[in-house]
């Protein structure tokens, strides 16, 4: 049997520019290479992981020459946990590129006739921006290359952590991360040392046993605190013992809740929560509106950036009080709320039923009462007999998950003919895809950026179309 040819290291290769997904790209005798943790203007020698016909895709083993638009990375955990893999670039390049990122999507995917696209909307906060964090227990500690050259021993490989990309039983220990704000590692901190003190047996994820699986960590702008911590089987004494540690510890946490999830997968959406101390919900602000956030919920996880993304919905939407609006994928009604009270009606659609309870919520604690929520998939509710039954939307706004929508829900949206539409995107390649289609009967006017996510290639678009 032959053995399989050894894939080449390419050395002195240049980092030509960035590619989608936040990948680098390099080029080598006019076959295309992706890589990722190098920037542009680096010099770097490439181990080649993958070959195929038409590109490459390698792992930077060397860098010769550092690109001067370089930065040095702030967190420990830079380069294996996953997360913030723009740390090596200042943050005024990541908003540069994320910027051309969404032109180029719209013009090389959508072919899009477009306005001048608005300069991005920066993130004030580049550290500590989020307001949730989730965090895994594992007994199988992911060690580093450095962790295993060290020749330290580890006298346990339980970790409290994120998963490693592709290795679903593995968890990275983290000592700091630089996403929350701190109290967020002094709470994490303390339940590992308090675990490891105690013997409480971290989960296993590939046999399913243990004690301690998740914890979920939530904040808000008026300083309220959410912790969740997640069991796989019930222990009372073991529970009551770490939880009041906990709330003895941690006076600040306002919503301290436990979970025993049983089943295979770490999702909470099925789950009963049992509050051990405080409320069951946090409250966020913005402007004179309050949403109730409950341990389920979903709300954008930089609070201060989703309110420069909705002040350009609702500028876009231009509402002057006696329209008829459609939100559609509304999740908690965030912008349906924040919209209202420039509205005559506004109607939101979202597929997940608890959320829709929360939007309902979320309007009864705002007192306003010119909205109306319904569950159930988008290309089911939204068709043609629902808008002869509720009225033709004189604005639709539409902010889809990262597949964008679905054909259907495009036709009816061209069949219901609104003056407006706002388009909110995650994805600005799919987003392209959706514009291209209503484009037939709509002209884009306008598109607003907005980082969301510091240091990663992630980045919100917002487009306006008036009908044509």
């Amino acid at each position: 049997m032959s053995k399989k040819k050894p894939l080449p290291l390419l050395e002195n290769i240049l980092i030509t520019d960035f590619a989608a997904e936040g990948k680098s790209i390099a080029k080598a005798d006019d076959m295309v290479i992706f890589t990722t943790l190098a920037v542009p203007g680096d010099i770097v020698d490439l181990q080649i992981t993958k070959k195929k016909k038409n590109f490459m895709e390698g792992r930077v083993v060397n860098i010769r020459k550092k690109s001067e638009i370089r930065a040095t990375p702030f967190c420990a955990h830079f380069g294996v946990c996953g997360g913030c893999k723009w740390q090596n670039l200042p943050y005024e390049k990541q908003i540069a590129y994320k910027q051309q990122q969404v032109a180029d999507n719209l013009t090389r995917i959508g072919h899009l006739d477009l306005p001048e696209i608005s300069p991005i909307i920066g993130s004030e906060k580049t550290q500590f921006y989020r307001n949730k964090l989730e965090f895994t227990f594992s007994n199988k500690r992911w060690l580093t290359t450095e962790d295993m050259q060290s020749g330290k021993t580890y006298p346990t490989m339980n970790a409290l952590g994120f998963h490693i990309p592709g290795m679903f039983d593995k968890v990275l220990d983290i000592e700091k991360c630089w996403l929350q704000d701190d109290i967020s590692n002094q709470i994490r901190n303390f339940i590992k040392h308090y675990a490891l003190e105690h013997e409480l047996p971290f989960f296993d994820l590939r046999s399913q046993e243990g004690f301690l699986r998740n914890i979920i960590i939530r904040n808000s702008t008026t300083g309220e605190l959410m912790l969740i911590v997640v069991f796989y089987h019930e222990d009372k004494t073991e529970r009551e013992a770490l939880l009041n540690a906990i709330a003895e510890k941690f006076p600040q946490i306002t919503s301290l809740i436990y979970i025993i999830n049983g089943k295979a997968n770490d999702s909470i959406t099925d789950q009963e929560t049992i509050v051990f101390k405080g409320n069951d919900h946090i409250y966020e602000q913005m402007e004179d509106l309050r949403f109730k956030i409950g341990p389920k919920s979903f709300y954008q996880t930089n609070s201060e950036q989703a309110y420069k993304l909705y002040s350009v919905v609702r500028d876009f939407a231009e509402l002057h009080g006696e329209e008829l609006v459609y939100d559609l994928y509304t999740g908690t009604g965030t912008i349906a709320n924040f919209v209202a009270k420039k509205a005559k009606k506004v109607i939101g659609i979202e597929y997940v039923p608890e959320a829709i309870e929360d939007a309902k919520i979320n309007s009864a604690v705002n007192h306003i009462d010119n909205t109306l929520f319904f569950a159930g998939d988008m290309k089911d509710i939204l068709n043609r007999d629902f808008i002869t039954q509720h009225g033709r939307p004189d604005t639709i706004i539409t902010d889809p998950p990262r597949a964008g929508m679905h054909q259907d829900v495009i036709d009816t949206i061209l069949f219901a003919a609104p003056q407006r539409i706002v388009y909110v995107s995650c994805n600005p390649a799919t987003q392209a895809r959706d514009l291209s289609l209503l484009c037939e009967q709509y002209k884009i006017t306008k598109v607003q950026p907005v980082d969301m996510f510091p240091h990663t290639h992630h980045v919100e678009n917002v487009v306006l179309l008036i009908k044509k």
